[in-house]
């Protein structure tokens, strides 16, 4: 178990710490609140032993810092026992206020406390559990079943969250709307469950395309997510003119490199996509609007003869 050992007294903290790391946990020192913080934001342990009366910063502080950073992350709870030697009424109810769990004596006896440790290690070992757990069920609420992209309830909500973002920095944001060509032709003349594997096959294409696209730097934040039937989106926050006609030419040819027969997209004889898109140099107002030139853009491209990007 990782182990927060905060108290400002070294002698203490030595002892401690040896006497815990004989048990077999891991055993990391701070010497007030302050350090205490900045090391648990870093690398959250399993568990915080914290002293109540130190400089810079005490326990009680501290204990606040760390509850309100968990509460911006992934992670529940991680158990906080303070280290008194006095466990009067009054600290223990501002230890409970402040977040704290519990209370271990400086002098316990080596047998109490290897059995508090033995006890607070199965508890740091069904919240890791419960993490994994809950961690599954987020990525399968967040990705499309078929293809494995983001859907599109979690692209609506963070394309929302990116639009703020930009509003705020006067950054500029950009959608890509994708749709294949003759998609229902294709799905009537090879079958439905050759269609789903075309549309994983393009799913993998642009995911791929867009994170070779992140890695080189031409974007930042940019994620592709399946906006529903055989309509792809790509969002491009905080992205130059110049990457994101790039990005759509990518996305494009990636489609077309996967060079799966279509014998009625009459004009190719191969799978094709076609992309509208829409950029803000400046994000403001509302972001349907951006929807809405991406959507005429992909009109405009059907219109014009498919397996093309029409941007705006």
């Amino acid at each position: 178990m990782k182990i927060l050992l905060v108290e400002d007294t070294r002698a203490v903290a030595a002892v401690m710490a040896a006497r815990l790391g004989s048990f077999g946990h891991e055993v990391s020192l701070a010497e007030n609140g302050q350090v205490a913080f900045e090391k648990f934001r870093e690398s959250p342990p399993d568990l915080v032993l914290m002293d109540i009366e130190m400089p810079v910063m005490n326990g009680f502080e501290a204990t606040n810092r760390i509850r309100a950073f968990e509460a911006t992350q992934k992670w529940a709870w991680t158990p906080i026992i303070f280290l008194t030697a006095s466990d009067t009424p009054e600290n223990l109810v501002t230890a409970i206020e402040a977040g704290g769990d519990d209370f271990l004596a400086k002098g316990l006896s080596e047998k109490v406390l290897h059995a508090k440790m033995n006890a607070l290690a199965r508890i740091a070992a069904m919240r890791r559990q419960l993490s994994i757990a809950n961690l599954k069920l987020e990525q399968q609420a967040s990705r499309d079943g078929l293809t494995g992209l983001f859907n599109r309830r979690w692209m609506d909500l963070n394309l929302d969250l990116a639009w703020a973002q930009c509003i705020r920095n006067g950054a500029p944001f950009a959608l890509l709307m994708l749709d294949v060509d003759n998609f229902k032709k294709y799905n009537d003349h090879y079958g439905h469950l050759a269609g789903d594997d075309c549309l994983r096959a393009i799913a993998n294409a642009i995911e791929t395309a867009v994170a070779e696209a992140n890695a080189e730097g031409l974007s930042k934040e940019a994620f592709a997510a399946r906006y529903g039937g055989e309509e792809f989106a790509v969002v491009m926050p905080s992205i130059s003119a110049a990457a994101y006609a790039e990005i759509a030419a990518r996305v494009v040819e990636s489609v077309r490199k996967l060079r799966i027969p279509h014998e009625q997209n009459e004009a190719w004889g191969i799978v094709t996509a076609s992309i509208g898109g829409s950029r803000r140099e400046s994000a403001s107002g509302a972001s349907v609007m951006v929807f809405r030139d991406a959507d005429a853009g992909l009109y405009r491209a059907k219109e014009n003869g498919r397996n093309r990007c029409e941007l705006s």
